[in-house]
């Protein structure tokens, strides 16, 4: 799965990259991430296990700008309502 990431960066010119992932998908990213330290500006592991990092602050702060986003109807909202939802509900700039 490292060798597809590696080979589809490549293929669409990708330099560096932040990688992430979910579950296993955090694994593969964190694995990735570290055979090729030198394309990858960081990652991003949600419950990749197998360590519980719910109660961590990081974890709580990206949960809560997930839900936030997730609560977003992007059907009947316009470009500028979703943009003020997430000025709203995600403070961080750079996450938002």
């Amino acid at each position: 799965m490292s060798n597809d990431i590696m080979r589809f960066m490549d293929e669409k010119k990708i330099t560096y990259a932040t990688i992430g992932g979910h579950g296993f998908g955090a694994k593969v990213a964190a694995a990735t991430a570290i055979s090729n330290m030198d394309r990858f500006t960081g990652v991003i592991s949600l419950e990749g296990g197998p360590i519980n990092h719910m109660y961590h602050e990081a974890y709580q702060e990206l949960a809560s700008y997930i839900k936030a986003a997730a609560k977003i109807n992007l059907e009947a909202v316009d470009v500028n309502q979703a943009l003020k939802a997430i000025d709203q509900g995600i403070p961080c700039k750079k996450w938002a």
